[in-house]
């Protein structure tokens, strides 16, 4: 009798690090927040997309109001073309404007959609005009050293045209 009910409290501890690790799996892999709302589709044009990955979360104010769902190249463009699952309930101006974000300093890269002004809401299939690509941080730094480079550079070179020396 004590040996059934050591296998049963052992099958439980089991069954529930299994669940406890399909939770995580799906969190890490972005899955777990399925969604069976109605979606209609957006397109939006980004110069550099950075490190954005489909199924990234859509917000507006800090709320999931889609998913990427494909991510591709324009041939003619050479801009990345970024699909949105929009849920139906939020509509929005087609004034709106799309940003590249992060989360947090080098966190996941997500959209973020600032509503325009306009009465006019963006249809299904509709494109995003106003974008802004993502901050790339490798950049931002080698445009830091490069411009601290070039100020020490003028700082120790003499300056051309200067006086002439006294005699």
């Amino acid at each position: 009798m004590s040996t059934e009910k050591t296998d049963w409290w052992v099958g439980l501890f089991v069954l529930l690090g299994g669940i406890a690790i399909t939770f995580l799996a799906l969190r890490a892999a972005n899955l777990s927040s399925f969604s069976i709302a109605q979606t209609y589709t957006l397109s939006a044009k980004f110069d550099n997309i950075g490190g954005l990955k489909v199924r990234a979360p859509v917000k507006s104010a800090g709320v999931v109001v889609g998913r990427v769902s494909s991510i591709s190249l324009d041939t003619k463009t050479y801009q990345a073309v970024v699909q949105l699952d929009m849920e139906k309930g939020f509509l929005f101006p087609v004034d709106s404007s799309a940003k590249i974000l992060t989360s947090g300093l080098l966190g996941e890269q997500y959209i973020g959609l600032e509503a325009g002004g306009d009465d006019t809401n963006l249809a299904n299939n509709g494109t995003i005009q106003y974008t802004q690509s993502a901050i790339v941080l490798e950049s931002l730094i080698s445009q830091f050293l490069f411009n601290t480079a070039e100020k020490q550079g003028s700082e120790t070179a003499p300056a051309s045209g200067s006086a002439k020396p006294k005699n």
